[in-house]
């Protein structure tokens, strides 16, 4: 294997030596600067793997030699150290593109882990690693290419992240995608829901306990963050903690230290926070529901998971994709759907998303006769588009999946050109008449022949 190379820029000689002999006894091979110019005519010159430069440098800052590396060398991992670690600071860095931020005075062991961590990306993602990502983000529609792109830029850096969606848009899949393809992946995920951990245990399941700490301990016990150590720990329903426990969470997340129950002495870790909620967290943190130090702290990258009737054009290849887990779950056959019930798919407006769609399904094949699903086995509730309630029945359907295909499309196609003729054929005011995204309806006017 060859030597690695690391750019190191500070310009004090001490702190540069120092970390020299740190990672010289790593077997890397340094090299320094002592400020922004003379950092810039060796990242021209030679090709580095891992950067650490200082915050405050003679001429300008490294929040200025990370939008650098971004732009010109993307591939390079950088990490800021300063001896002004504070949290705003550090949120700076990361937002910059920085991979991690390290407080002066360095903590060796800490720096260790660090440098272990960055110097792993190029190997996790180069051609000659096996893909080990368990579950892929299927879709081919525009917000998923955003969302698998995002995941890829996000997986190199240790910055937290909150996602934010709708319940059942996937936000754990996409947190799981993000540790995959990052450095931690040989490293444990740690999934776990705020919202059903008791609040008088609640301090125990993150942070351990010993013995003998409360009636009932009768062993050692490692929380969740021990668990997660050199890996990831994902907070889902992260809107859900206690206050009081959003105190001690966000302690641990700056200190990277936690104190079981009942310890005297606090334990290091090494994990990387990402959160989620479907809640509107700011909307907590107005309501003092939610505490704006961790809010910040947590919410450093926002990623938004898209609604599924966003990306209806999806609907195809995730159906596929479930009926085939549903039927090597049961040992069944393969299923598939006739095109009457994926139409009436297309026209439901999935409130619960994809975990939704996969009850829907997965009932759909329990009903089912064969190993196709007809319209009728997904018993569906009928669409309302323009969101008003009908004072009138609904015509008699005819019988039979063709007749049914043609009089689910007309009603759709009539509907579609109320609410056009309505808004002056204004496409984007009728999308919001209908409920719908622009990107949807564009889609079903295609698919329509709606000119």
């Amino acid at each position: 294997m060859s030597t690695q190379h690391v750019l190191i820029v500070d310009d004090e000689p001490d702190i540069r030596e120092l970390l020299e002999i740190t990672l010289g006894r790593m077997g890397l091979e340094t090299h320094a600067a002592g400020d922004l110019r003379e950092a810039g005519n060796l990242l021209r010159d030679a090709r580095f793997d891992l950067c650490l430069t200082d915050l405050r440098l003679p001429d300008g800052s490294g929040i200025q030699l990370v939008d650098y590396i971004q732009q010109h060398h993307p591939e390079l991992p950088v990490a800021v150290i300063s001896a002004h670690g504070t949290m705003e600071t550090a949120i700076a860095a990361l937002k910059a593109g920085a991979f991690d931020f390290v407080a002066k005075p360095v903590d060796l062991e800490r720096l260790r882990a660090l440098v272990g961590s960055a110097l792993k990306l190029n190997q996790e993602n180069s051609p000659q690693q096996p893909d080990r990502r368990r579950q892929p983000l299927l879709g081919n529609s525009p917000a998923m290419q955003g969302i698998r792109d995002t995941v890829a830029k996000l997986a190199r850096s240790q910055a937290p992240i909150y996602i934010h969606g709708e319940s059942g848009t996937g936000k754990e899949l996409i947190a799981r995608q993000i540790h995959d393809q990052g450095p931690r992946r040989t490293a444990p995920f740690v999934p776990v829901n705020c919202g059903a951990i008791p609040p008088e245990l609640m301090e125990s399941e993150f942070f351990g306990h010993i013995k003998g700490s409360f009636t009932g301990a009768t062993v050692d016990r490692p929380g969740l963050f021990q668990t997660a150590h050199g890996g990831t720990l994902f907070l889902d329903e992260v809107a859900d903690l206690p206050l009081a426990m959003q105190v001690k969470l966000l302690r641990a997340i700056q200190e990277r230290r936690i104190r079981p129950v009942g310890a005297n002495q606090e334990t290091p870790v090494d994990v990387r926070i990402l959160s989620a909620t479907h809640k509107n967290l700011a909307d907590e943190v107005a309501a003092n529901r939610f505490r704006q130090d961790l809010y910040f702290r947590l919410n450093v990258i926002e990623l938004q998971a898209p609604p599924l009737r966003e990306r209806i054009e999806d609907l195809p290849l995730l159906a596929t994709h479930l009926l085939e887990r549903i039927a090597s779950r049961w040992g069944h056959p393969s299923l598939r759907l006739a095109d009457g019930a994926l139409h009436a798919l297309e026209q439901y407006p999935f409130p619960g998303n994809v975990r939704e769609l996969e009850n829907i399904l997965e009932r759909a094949a329990t009903l089912c006769e064969g190993q196709t699903l007809y319209a009728r086995d997904l018993r569906l509730s009928p669409p309302n588009p323009a969101g008003n309630a009908s004072t009138t029945s609904p015509p008699p359907l005819a019988v039979g999946e063709a007749a049914l295909d043609t009089q689910l499309a007309n009603q759709q196609r009539e509907v579609i050109r109320r609410a056009l003729e309505q808004t002056r054929w204004n496409k984007t005011q009728a999308a919001e008449v209908l409920g719908i995204s622009f990107r949807q309806l564009r889609y079903r006017l295609k698919k329509l022949g709606i000119e």
